[in-house]
């Protein structure tokens, strides 16, 4: 750490503490040339997750467009809010530990299906029919055969 009223490069901490919101650490620093005492924050460096695009064009995730698909989808079902929140936690969540920066939203959209079949089989087929773009009728009617197999 370069001291910031003579330049010398180094120093020593003399007290490290937790800030109030438990995400930044506060270090009171004293040079060991001029002996001036300063203060740094650290805290932890965190790189935007990107969604791959259908046409490979890239964005930052966004967690609040997966949720209004999902309310979309469970529009007049019995499905709380909560529970779709919970859902896009647990996505994000598993998103964050396979320590990709990058993902598909194909990738995600597997992801939410599992999880949204679990939760309602018809917000699923919902979901499921625009994220895989159901071009017609047997498209539709061959996804409710794989539910109907799966119970």
């Amino acid at each position: 750490m370069k001291c910031p009223f003579c330049g010398f490069t180094e120093d020593k901490v003399i007290d490290s503490r937790p800030t109030e919101e438990n995400t930044t650490i506060r270090r009171r620093r004293e040079c060991l040339h001029c002996m001036k005492r300063f203060t740094t924050y650290e805290k932890v460096e965190s790189v935007p997750l990107m969604v791959i695009k259908k046409d490979k064009s890239r964005q930052a995730f966004d967690r609040q467009k997966l949720l209004n698909g999902l309310l979309r989808a469970c529009e007049k079902r019995p499905v709380s809010i909560s529970e779709l929140e919970n859902l896009v936690d647990d996505v994000e969540l598993q998103i964050l530990n396979s320590l990709k920066r990058e993902i598909t939203t194909q990738e995600i959209g597997e992801m939410v299906m599992t999880k949204l079949k679990e939760l309602d089989e018809v917000a699923y087929v919902r979901f499921a029919s625009v994220y895989r773009q159901f071009r017609d009728i047997n498209t539709f009617m061959d996804e409710l055969h794989k539910l109907i197999k799966e119970k």
